[in-house]
């Protein structure tokens, strides 16, 4: 399929220069457990709230180049009665939208999951579309237990993964394809690195069965990492070195850029692997950056703890930790920023909201 006018462009806009994505798309009820963890109740205001906070930080346009929205934010305004997604894009950052309906048990598959929202996604997709978003974000999730993922399971997803991009491309969005394989479980790296390999390998061969434009859409995969409950601390240039090789071997160099998922590892860890995976050498034919919800967000949400006196301090990390995974975008970080405000601005320069 020839690429639509605007969307490779789209596409390597939300990339350029060391940006990534904030994914700000945690459904109501996930973003309800992060809150509540913290002593804040969870409306539709403080979720609004929480959201503003992240997407009106000064500065931080030089890190971020799109956030991922989800329905219930797409439709809100700020405090001051603009709409969230017009805040986003009068700051140049590109407004995106979660479009899959969650994952559910797979029928005759017990403990694998199929992602769900295929049924009526044209309409929204265009009614995102007229709100303004300009790319959206569908995630499959694969578990790694004895005999799993099964191939059956890998199929009915990276198949509704092509579907889904189709669809946004038919109607101008570019879509992010997001084939997760999880980090529960004690399994070593090598299972991680095989069963990624299959699930890329399986989602590329779809999405060119499909007709997708390679060039028109952005990947958002897990990086190479041993299970949770594995034994060994796996060191971050083994993580970086096998996330390397499999992109390599999968994914075809059409593709303009790879962002990365936290996948449930902390802040730090994530920005390390990052930097580590672009510092190594070899052919990187793709921009390789990050599309970070908890390792972006942890920092500023447990500043913030719902105060609104706390709202400049939440600025402050959330600035600080996308400056990190900028730099580790452009293999430029190192752990002394830690320490560092970056280019974080003043306290009197940060605007809080009532």
């Amino acid at each position: 399929m020839p690429t639509m006018p605007g969307l490779g462009e789209t596409a390597r806009a939300i990339i350029a220069d060391g940006m990534g994505i904030l994914a700000a798309d945690e459904t109501v009820s996930t973003i309800t457990k992060r809150l509540t963890a913290r002593a804040i109740e969870s409306t539709a205001d403080s979720r609004r709230a929480y959201r503003e906070l992240l997407f009106s930080t000064p500065g931080i346009t030089e890190f971020i180049g799109g956030a991922i929205m989800q329905d219930e934010t797409i439709h809100q305004h700020s405090a001051a009665g603009i709409p969230l997604v017009k805040l986003l894009s009068d700051r140049g950052i590109i407004p995106g939208i979660k479009v899959d309906a969650g994952v559910h048990p797979l029928a005759g598959a017990p403990g694998e999951s199929v992602t769900e929202g295929l049924d009526g996604l044209r309409e929204r997709l265009k009614e995102y579309r007229e709100l303004g978003a300009r790319f959206a974000k569908w995630r499959a999730v694969f578990v790694i237990r004895a005999g799993l993922p099964t191939a059956a399971c890998i199929h009915a997803n990276a198949h509704a993964l092509a579907r889904y991009a189709v669809l946004c491309q038919e109607q101008g969005l570019v879509p992010i394809v997001e084939p997760e394989v999880l980090m529960e479980g004690a399994h070593a790296l090598e299972q991680c690195e095989d069963v990624t390999g299959r699930v890329l390998q399986a989602v590329f061969n779809e999405l060119f069965a499909a007709g997708a434009s390679l060039e028109g859409m952005l990947l958002k995969p897990n990086m190479i990492t041993a299970g949770h409950g594995f034994a060994r601390h796996v060191p971050v240039a083994e993580v970086a070195e096998a996330t390397l090789r499999v992109l390599t071997r999968h994914v075809p160099p059409a593709v303009p850029g790879i962002v990365f998922l936290s996948g449930g590892q902390d802040a730090v860890l994530a920005t390390e692997h990052l930097n580590a995976i672009n510092a190594l050498e070899g052919p990187k034919p793709w921009t390789l950056s990050f599309s970070y919800g908890r390792a972006l967000q942890d920092e500023a949400l447990e500043a913030w703890r719902g105060q609104g006196a706390q709202v400049p301090a939440a600025q402050r990390a959330f600035h600080h930790r996308a400056w990190c995974d900028s730099a580790a975008a452009q293999g430029a970080y190192s752990a002394d920023m830690e320490g560092e405000a970056g280019f974080a601005p003043s306290e009197s320069t940060l605007h809080t909201h009532h």
